[in-house]
């Protein structure tokens, strides 16, 4: 039996979110918010800890900075029992701070250790013991990047099953390897615009059939419209689930957890989007990526009220 259910490689930092200020923000001016959070951030880390609250066994690598922010970051993890034997250390963790205005909102992100993982910081044997690796955020892993390919080559030729959420270029070039990464991804998790971006499409659909080629197993998020998936040749949707959004900071990476969730036990792709949809809804309950998943008895109470079996069609 595996060690591990999921290894996660990716970046790791902490959101400082202020609600309530202007979206046109003068200089030389005291600037009141509303409200104030600190959560755990980062697409990788939310994705750990989202699944290690739904019960997958989850192995986690990263660099993270021997401080404060680091040491508080890795707290939350460890509260819902993600191993993370092979964590690097650098000298200071990234941090992002968050504005939202509505629907949108400023990110402004200090790296810090969040671009400076290293190929030779990753234990191979570790990844390799579980039966699931994955990896999120492809183009903040500056230093990790050139090594991405031979990383996901290793781990297919080790027997384990992939998964890729690339999230946003900040460069918007949207290449650095990605056609010598795609033959080794079972299963991408794009949002719309990634989608698009990706496989140089102008519209969602377009975009899915570009990428089935490329990838056996494709998953489009579209937020407030659900989301699609193309495997095999068959196109499936599921619808997304209402809920009153408190911040759908984090909800992209908690659907990842739970469509990977349900796909590491088994589950028909069909039954993995609803349930990732569900996991995405809940996430947008409460503030940050990760808030709603610490009540555990909170986060089972929704999951039965809302998952009446919804099955994508």
């Amino acid at each position: 039996m595996s060690k591990l259910d999921i290894a996660i490689v990716g970046e790791i930092n902490l959101d400082l979110i202020l609600y309530g200020l202007p979206e046109q923000m003068p200089t030389e001016r005291e600037l009141l918010a509303s409200d104030f959070a600190i959560t755990l951030g980062s697409s990788s880390a939310i994705l750990a800890h989202n699944l290690a609250a739904l019960g997958s066994r989850v192995g986690f690598v990263t660099k993270i900075g021997n401080d404060l922010f680091g040491s508080l970051a890795l707290d939350r993890l460890r509260e819902r029992g993600v191993n993370l034997e092979c964590v690097a250390c650098g000298p200071k963790s990234g941090v992002t701070l968050i504005l939202p205005h509505g629907r949108e909102r400023h990110i402004l992100t200090y790296p810090g250790t969040i671009s400076e993982l290293r190929f030779e910081d990753l234990d191979l044997d570790y990844l390799a013991s579980a039966r699931h690796f994955h990896m999120s955020s492809l183009f903040l892993q500056r230093e990790l990047l050139p090594h991405v390919p031979e990383l996901f080559r290793h781990m297919k030729s080790a027997g384990l099953a992939t998964s890729l959420d690339t999230n946003d270029d900040p460069d918007d070039l949207w290449g650095s390897g990605l056609d010598e990464i795609l033959p080794h991804v079972d299963i991408l998790l794009p949002n719309e615009r990634e989608a698009m971006r990706i496989s140089r499409a102008g519209d969602v659909e377009t975009a899915l059939s570009r990428l089935a080629q490329r990838v056996e197993t494709v998953v489009v998020k579209m937020g407030a419209s659900g989301a699609v998936a193309m495997r095999d040749g068959r196109r499936l949707s599921a619808a997304a689930v209402p809920v009153a959004v408190v911040d759908p900071i984090g909800a992209g990476d908690s659907f990842d957890a739970g469509f990977l969730h349900q796909f590491l036990r088994g589950a028909d792709i069909a039954t993995c989007l609803s349930y990732g949809n569900l996991c995405g809804a809940f996430s947008t309950t409460e503030c940050g990526g990760t808030e709603a998943f610490r009540n555990g008895d909170r986060m089972q109470e929704f999951i039965r009220r809302h998952d009446t079996h919804r099955q994508a069609r």
